[in-house]
């Protein structure tokens, strides 16, 4: 059992990983299948599902649409997320702890009552569901995310940078946007990139509020009945490696800077 078990956490995160990928590799997979009617049983490979992925137009459409809803509700969501984490960490206020009460409801909030809330409220008021009610929702589900990321940032400063860009004549905006916002830089990027993930992904939220408009994972989940055709594979492939992409220039970004300053100290 000693032996055992100096291996078996290796086994077990070994066996937890290879659980995780399955899915990813799938995808990854079947985007290459030479597939006719269906996407389900493996026919054989090519590299045209790669070449011709927006032939099927509706594919494109809805990954356009949640482009385009992921980075308008960002940008809100980010912009206003901002400024209230400032506003609770940097200010004393009536009802401060019941605005953090409230920020923090939408995260603890089950999405299919969010979502359901949303369109009664849309629907009382007489907007018509599309793309307007999809960023409106998505901007409020990622609001928190947002405060929360960026708040835990705002209480890490030292405001003696602050200050001593006061006591060096500088004024309120100068103050902000050369000391106060290049520190804040690494969460709101954070927050921006953890906000735009949960809009693109997001499915629930979005059936409830998107109308006749059609998203990535509404079409993926409306297809998934006859076998997700290949060309969802090939986007949904191209994102992943995207995303690979970017955290490996991130990480390696980030050791370049640390020799850069190992070597200036």
């Amino acid at each position: 059992m000693r032996g055992f078990g100096k291996y078996a956490i290796w086994v077990y995160s070994a066996m937890a990983f290879i659980f995780l990928l399955i899915p990813i590799a799938y995808t990854i997979a079947f985007s290459f299948n030479d597939s006719r009617r269906t996407n389900i049983i493996w026919s054989g490979f090519t590299f045209e599902n790669w070449f011709t992925v927006c032939e099927a137009q509706t594919v494109c459409q809805a990954f356009g649409n949640s482009v385009l809803i992921g980075v308008v509700a960002t940008l809100l969501a980010t912009t206003l997320g901002t400024m209230i984490a400032l506003a609770l960490v940097r200010y004393r206020f009536r009802f401060r702890n019941a605005t953090t009460l409230l920020i923090f409801l939408p995260m603890t909030t089950p999405e299919v009552v969010l979502g359901a809330g949303l369109a009664a409220q849309f629907l009382q008021a007489g907007v018509p569901k599309g793309i307007g009610t999809i960023i409106l929702a998505h901007t409020l589900f990622c609001l928190s995310f947002v405060v929360v990321t960026v708040r835990a940032r705002v209480a890490s400063l030292d405001p003696a940078l602050e200050e001593a860009g006061r006591d060096l004549y500088g004024n309120p905006t100068q103050v902000f946007w050369r000391i106060t916002f290049p520190m804040l830089l690494p969460g709101i990027v954070a927050a921006a990139l953890l906000s735009f993930a949960l809009s693109f992904d997001d499915f629930i939220i979005t059936n409830f509020n998107r109308g006749a408009d059609v998203t990535f994972p509404s079409y993926v989940y409306t297809a998934a009945a006859r076998g997700i055709p290949a060309e969802a594979n090939v986007i949904a492939s191209a994102v992943f490696f995207l995303a690979i992409a970017l955290v490996l220039i991130a990480q390696l970004t980030a050791a370049a800077r640390r020799r850069q300053l190992a070597k200036a100290g």
